[in-house]
C-alpha cells in the first residue's frame, strides 16, 4: 500500500508539473502574442494620427511593449514558484520604457535625426544594391569568399563542442578512445577554420581591390564629364578625398558588411540549434539581452555613421589646405607665411584627430556595453547628336540671362546679344567684371543659361555633339594650363595617334616652332609641372599650337597678350594672323589688339552698350572712347616705367 500509495504521489506530481509546465508556457506565449498585437496596433495608431513614425516614440512604444514579456519570461526561467504578476510587468514596462526615452533624448538627442529617417534608409538600400551589381566582375571571387566564409564558421561552431568534451572528458572517468577522437577532431575542426578563414580573406580582398579601381575610373570619368560650375562649389582637396579615399571605404564597407551579414547569420543560427538542443532554459535567459542590445545597436550605428562621416569631410579640408599650399608656395613663400600655412594645417589635423577620438570613443563604449555621395548628373547636358561634315562658324548669342552657382541672385549677364561672324574678328572690351569672360565660357558650354540660347550656324549648342563642338570651338585663356609631360603631349592634348608631322605644323603657325627646336630635347623637352620650366610667352604660343591643331572654326583668345612683353605679343599676333577663315572672338586690353577688330563690341554690366568698328566708335565719343583714353594712359605709363 505504501509503495501505490508514493507512485500515485508520483505521478500526481508530475501531471501537476506538466500542467504547471504547459500553463506557464501558455501563459508566456500568451504575453508575448499580446505584445507583439500591442505593439502593432500603437505604432500604427500613432503613423495614422501623426502621418509619421518618430523614431523616439517608435522606441518607447517597442520597449514598453516587450520588456514586461522579457522580464516575466527571465522570472519563469530563474524561479520555480512562479506566478504571472501583470501589474508588476505593466509597471516595470511603463517606468523603464520613459527612463529609457529620458535617457535618449537628454543624452542622444540627434539620435531621431535626419540619419533614422525613412527616405535616407531606403536611399541606404538603393545604394547599397546598386554597389552589389558593381561587384557582378567580381561574383566568381565572391561565391568563393563565401564558400569558404560558411566552413570557416561551421568550423567555428564545432570547436566550442569539442572543447568542452575532452574538459568532460578530462573531469570525468579518463577514457583514451574518446579523448583521442575529441582531440582529433578539434584539431582538424581548428585547422580547418583557419585554413578557410585565410581563403576568404584573401579572396575578399582581391574582390575589393578589383571593386575599388572599378570604381575609381568610374567615379574620375563622373568628375571630368561635370559642368565647370561643380569644380567652382566644391574644393579641390573634397574632390581628390572622394576619389582616394572614400571609393576604398566604400569597396571595403560593402564586402565587409556582407562578410559580417553571412557570418554572423550561420553562427547565430548554427550555435543557437547547439544551444537549444543542450538547454532550452539557458537559451531564453541569454536571448533576454536581444531587445537592449538591438536598440544599443541602433543608437550605436546612428552616432557612428554621423561621426565617419564628419571625420571624411574633415580630412578633406584637411587635404585641401594641404594642396592649396603646396601648389601656391610661391605665394606662400614671398609672403613668408610658412608658419601660419602649418598652424592652419595643424588646425585642420586635430580637428579630424578630435572627431576620429570621439568616434574611437563611442565605439569603446559600445563594445565595453555588449563586451564584444556617381550619381551627380551635370547641368550641362552633352547627349547632342549633331555632327555636320562643313562648319561655318556662325555663333549668335540670343537673349541670354545667366548667374554663377555660387551666386545665383547676381546677373552677370542680362539679355545679352551679339553675332560672331565667319572670318571677322571680334573684340570684347569693357570693364572688369562687365561679362566678358562669362560669354566665352558660356560659348565654350562651360555652364548652362538660366534663359536664352546660343546658336552655332543656326543650331542650339546643346544640339551638337559634344566631341565635335569642342573640336570646333577651341580657347586659348590668359593663363594657359600645361600638363606635366613633353611639349608634343601638350601640343597635342587630346588627340591620341596625332602624327608629329602635324604638332610641327601647329607649332609653326603658332611661331612656336623656332623656340621648341632650341630646347634640350626639342619636342620631346619635359615642360614641367603646370609648364614652370617654360616662360609665359612660351607657354602662350604652345597654347595656341593646341588649338590651331584642332582645325578649329571658332577661336577664342581670352586676354592672351595682356600679361607679355612686346616681343612675346608681337610673335602672338603674328601666329593669330594665320587664321584668316575662323571666326575669332578675343577679350583684350592691349590697344593693338583691339584696333585690329573687324567688330567692337563694349559690355558694361552684363549688357551690350556699344557695338562697331575702331572709327565708328570713337567717332560716337561714347563709353569706347573713355575707355579708350583709360587705356591709352596706362600703356603709356607702363611703357615710360619699362624705359625708366
Amino acid at each position: 500500500r505504501k509503495d501505490n500509495l508514493a507512485l500515485r504521489v508520483k505521478i500526481a506530481k508530475r501531471t501537476l508539473l506538466k500542467f504547471r509546465t504547459r500553463n506557464l508556457d501558455y501563459n508566456l506565449f500568451r504575453q508575448w502574442a499580446e505584445s507583439a498585437l500591442r505593439c502593432t496596433l500603437l505604432s500604427a495608431g500613432y503613423i495614422l494620427y501623426k502621418d509619421a513614425a518618430d523614431p523616439l516614440m517608435r522606441r518607447w512604444i517597442t520597449v514598453h511593449c516587450f520588456i514586461g514579456s522579457v522580464y516575466e519570461t527571465g522570472r519563469s526561467v530563474l524561479f520555480d514558484n512562479y506566478r504571472l504578476d501583470k501589474f508588476n510587468s505593466w509597471l516595470v514596462s511603463t517606468v523603464a520604457a520613459v527612463l529609457a526615452c529620458l535617457f535618449w533624448e537628454i543624452t542622444l538627442p540627434d539620435t531621431n535625426g535626419e540619419s533614422n529617417g525613412k527616405e535616407r534608409k531606403q536611399k541606404a538600400r538603393v545604394l547599397f544594391i546598386r554597389v552589389i551589381r558593381l561587384y557582378r566582375p567580381d561574383y566568381l571571387l565572391l561565391c568563393g569568399a563565401f564558400v569558404f566564409l560558411a566552413l570557416a564558421v561551421l568550423c567555428e561552431m564545432f570547436i566550442p563542442l569539442y572543447t568542452g568534451k575532452v574538459i568532460d572528458i578530462l573531469g570525468s572517468h579518463y577514457q583514451w578512445d574518446n579523448f583521442r577522437s575529441a582531440i582529433i577532431l578539434m584539431g582538424l575542426f581548428s585547422l580547418g577554420s583557419s585554413f578557410s578563414a585565410g581563403c576568404r580573406g584573401g579572396l575578399f580582398m582581391c574582390a575589393i581591390n578589383s571593386f575599388t579601381c572599378r570604381v575609381k575610373v568610374q567615379l574620375f570619368g563622373s568628375l571630368v564629364r561635370q559642368d565647370i560650375g561643380f569644380f567652382e562649389t566644391i574644393k579641390t582637396g573634397d574632390i581628390t578625398s572622394r576619389l582616394s579615399t572614400d571609393t576604398t571605404l566604400m569597396g571595403r564597407a560593402v564586402a565587409l558588411n556582407v562578410n559580417v551579414l553571412l557570418r554572423t547569420m550561420i553562427k547565430t543560427l548554427g550555435m543557437l540549434y547547439l544551444m537549444l538542443s543542450l538547454s532550452w532554459k539557458l537559451t531564453l535567459l541569454m536571448l533576454m539581452e536581444t531587445p537592449l542590445t538591438g536598440l544599443l545597436q541602433n543608437i550605436y550605428d546612428t552616432h557612428y555613421q554621423r561621426l565617419s562621416k564628419e571625420v571624411q569631410d574633415s580630412m578633406a579640408q584637411a587635404n585641401e589646405t594641404a594642396g592649396e599650399a603646396v601648389s601656391g608656395i610661391r605665394t606662400v613663400k614671398s609672403f613668408r607665411t610658412e608658419l601660419g600655412e602649418a598652424h592652419r594645417y595643424d588646425v585642420r589635423l586635430m580637428e579630424t584627430h578630435n572627431l576620429k577620438t570621439r568616434r574611437d570613443t563611442v565605439r569603446a563604449v559600445y563594445l565595453l556595453v555588449r563586451r564584444v555621395s556617381l550619381d551627380r548628373k551635370s547641368e550641362v547636358s552633352i547627349d547632342g547628336n549633331l555632327q555636320p561634315s562643313a562648319l561655318k562658324g556662325h555663333v549668335s548669342f540670343q537673349n541670354l540671362t545667366f548667374s554663377y552657382p555660387r551666386r545665383p541672385d547676381h546677373n552677370v549677364l542680362k539679355n545679352f546679344s551679339l553675332e560672331l561672324k565667319p572670318g571677322q574678328m571680334t573684340a570684347l572690351v569693357g570693364m572688369s567684371g562687365g561679362g566678358k569672360s562669362t560669354c566665352v565660357s558660356l560659348l565654350e558650354r562651360f555652364y548652362k543659361p538660366q534663359q536664352g540660347q546660343i546658336l552655332l550656324d543656326r543650331q542650339p549648342l546643346q544640339n551638337y555633339q559634344h566631341k565635335y563642338l569642342h573640336s570646333k570651338i577651341a580657347m586659348v585663356g590668359q593663363e594657359p594650363v600645361l600638363f606635366s609631360g613633353t611639349v608634343q603631349d601638350n601640343i597635342a592634348y587630346g588627340l591620341p595617334g596625332c602624327s608629329m608631322d602635324k604638332v610641327k605644323e601647329a607649332a609653326s603657325k603658332a611661331n612656336a616652332h623656332a623656340f621648341i627646336s632650341k630646347l634640350e630635347n626639342g619636342y620631346n623637352t619635359d615642360v614641367g609641372e603646370r609648364g614652370n620650366l617654360l616662360s609665359g610667352g612660351e607657354k602662350q604660343r604652345i597654347a595656341i599650337a593646341r588649338a590651331l591643331i584642332r582645325q578649329p572654326q571658332v577661336l577664342i583668345l581670352d586676354e592672351v597678350t595682356s600679361s607679355l612683353d612686346t616681343e612675346s605679343e608681337q610673335m602672338v599676333q603674328q601666329a593669330l594672323s594665320c587664321c584668316p577663315t575662323q571666326t575669332l572672338l578675343v577679350i583684350a586690353h592691349r590697344l593693338k589688339t583691339i584696333e585690329r577688330a573687324d567688330q567692337i563690341v563694349v559690355i558694361d554690366s552684363g549688357e551690350v552698350v556699344e557695338l562697331g568698328t575702331h572709327q565708328e566708335l570713337m567717332d560716337k565719343k561714347g563709353s569706347y572712347y573713355k575707355l579708350r583714353e583709360r587705356l591709352f594712359t596706362d600703356e603709356n605709363s607702363q611703357r615710360r616705367q619699362r624705359e625708366i
